[in-house]
């Protein structure tokens, strides 16, 4: 039985078990291995950084050469070295300290021993931890959620195009309403969508690097003639985090949770969206592409379900509910530390994944579905009634007395047909142009700005 087989058996989370072929790309920015990876990068390019300051005596300037010999250790992390770290774990009871004697047995291994006190220098676990996890977010958020939201947004784009002048029957409170196109309904959420990926594009993530509470105390008492706040700006800076100098021991999340509840507001557009979709295959308006040997059903051969959007649309309430809690939880520490930011904060992955997932299944659902046109035309010839907005709007305009009234009583709760629409037009007493207006006018045609809206995304 292959590894993958057996990972799938025995995760207990689906999301490393059986969706890990499909989410297996976010193991390498929120996995435990990575995290330690992270970890290395802070500690490695702080002790780099640390030595090259001159008035570190102390501390001789790396080189060059010996600068690419250490960030080789992060470089080229590997399991059996996360293996060992977990394994030092065991005895100190403390996961950054294990990292911290790790590196300093690599250290001795190059021969660099006199930089071994140097190691994790002046720090608190949070310093390294807080860059770590605003790292992980940060990559995992510019390479893989960035790129798939706006793919999810060009497709449906592309579909408002092609569809824009194709009309179709509007439902509001369920019930038959003034025509719309089937492209112009994929540009409301192509265009909700949009306005959101703009406010990402310019989202900052936030790193501290102050000590135990944030006054770099142990770093002002052993050099107290270096600029520790120029100093921890250039270093935050360098990973393309912005510097939060003001801060308790740990770094106040505000930056995660505000990019935690972008993505709420991403994922609630596309539940909306899901289940429109749901809603118009229900109705036969939109179809589904047949995929040779999948089953729709195990009792029912005729079925093909819309399942990419159902899994989408559970997978992005997961994720809210974790963005919801991170989002909440994250900005709260009792005094000038607790540790329940850093018990939570390991899930930030989570989410990530089941939104993932579900831009997967909606790019693959949008891939499957085709356009109805006889249905559409059906539903709207069903229903000529919507044509009585349009009929009372121009007799409000031509000064006709009570318009609505009149059309409430032709329609309200009765059989409509366009015959009749028509015969009620006949009898008004309209201008020549309006009454033609109106007797040509037909449900498919009924369909106002709709074609044109979606230019405007």
């Amino acid at each position: 039985m292959t590894a993958t087989i057996m990972n799938q058996l025995y995760s207990i989370s689906p999301i490393d078990g059986r969706y890990y072929d499909k989410l297996s790309e976010l193991s390498s920015y929120f996995s435990e291995m990575a995290l330690i990876r992270y970890r290395l990068v802070i500690e490695v390019e702080y002790l780099i950084d640390l030595s090259l300051l001159p008035e570190t005596k102390e501390i001789p300037a790396i080189s060059s050469e010996t600068q690419e010999a250490l960030r080789i250790i992060y470089r080229n992390f590997s399991e059996q070295d996360a293996r060992k770290i977990k394994e030092i774990e065991q005895t100190t009871n403390h996961d950054l300290k294990a990292v911290e004697y790790f590196l300093k047995k690599k250290l001795q291994e190059l021969n660099l021993s006199q930089y071994t006190e140097f190691i994790h220098f002046a720090l608190t676990s949070e310093d390294a931890n807080n860059l770590a996890y605003s790292l992980m977010w940060y990559d995992a958020f510019s390479e893989i959620y960035r790129p798939l939201i706006l793919d999810v947004y060009k497709q449906l784009k592309q579909l408002a195009e092609e569809n824009k002048n194709i009309p179709m029957l509007s439902l509001t409170h369920g019930q038959s309403a003034t025509p719309s196109t089937v492209g112009k309904e994929f540009a409301v959420f192509a265009h909700r969508l949009n306005r959101q990926i703009e406010q990402i594009k310019n989202q900052k993530f936030l790193g501290k690097f102050g000590g135990a509470t944030g006054t770099w105390a142990a770093h002002q008492i052993a050099y107290p003639e270096v600029d520790w706040i120029l100093f921890s700006k250039k270093f935050i800076s360098k990973f393309g985090l912005d510097p939060n100098l003001i801060t308790i021991q740990i770094e106040p999340h505000d930056s995660l949770a505000e990019s935690y509840h972008n993505i709420i507001r991403i994922n609630n557009i596309l539940i909306d969206f899901c289940r429109d979709i749901w809603s118009y295959v229900s109705r036969g308006i939109l179809d589904q592409k047949r995929k040779e040997g999948e089953v729709g059903s195990s009792t029912m051969p005729h079925k093909i379900n819309p399942i990419q959007f159902e899994n989408a649309e559970g997978n992005l309430g997961i994720a809210n509910a974790y963005l919801d809690h991170l989002a909440n939880k994250l900005p709260i520490s009792r005094m000038q530390r607790d540790l329940t930011d850093s018990t939570v904060l390991r899930n930030q992955g989570v989410p990530l994944a089941h939104s993932v997932l579900a831009y997967k299944n909606i790019l693959n659902g949008l891939s499957r579905l085709t356009v109805n046109r006889e249905k559409l035309e059906k539903e709207l010839n069903d229903h000529p009634e919507v044509l009585a907005e349009a009929i009372q709007t121009i007799m409000r305009k031509v000064g006709i007395e009570k318009p609505y009234e009149k059309l409430k009583k032709l329609t309200q709760g009765e059989e409509m047909t366009l015959e009749k629409i028509r015969e009620f037009v006949s009898n008004l007493d309209l201008p020549e142009d309006e009454n033609n207006k109106l007797r040509n006018l037909t449900p498919e045609t009924y369909t106002g700005l709709a074609g044109k809206l979606t230019s405007l995304i």
